[in-house]
């Protein structure tokens, strides 16, 4: 599994792919003024779902995140979820 961070502008997509295809996708929209990146969606392909392949996309932009010093704000529903069970990231969730 390899994930791969395509940043345009103040936004972008983590994308992770396996050998052959993609598996899934997240979206994110930065505002470096407030020093926060908005997780918008999480998307794992039918094929790859009940894995934890949505956690490792998660995983990954809070991983992105810290790199920058920014925190992070859920608005997607499953990256929320996915948040409020992780107990090291207290440091860069936004709740609102």
């Amino acid at each position: 599994m390899k994930f791969e961070n395509n940043k345009s502008g103040n936004g972008g997509v983590i994308t992770l792919n396996n050998e052959i295809k993609e598996v899934g996708r997240l979206t994110y929209t930065i505002f470096p003024e407030d020093n926060k990146l908005i997780i918008s969606f999480v998307l794992v392909h039918p094929e790859f779902e009940g894995r934890g392949m949505g956690k490792y996309l998660v995983e990954e932009a809070i991983k992105f995140s810290r790199e920058n010093k920014w925190n992070v704000y859920p608005h997607c529903s499953y990256a929320r979820a996915v948040m409020r069970r992780m107990n090291d990231v207290e440091d860069i969730f936004l709740e609102r």
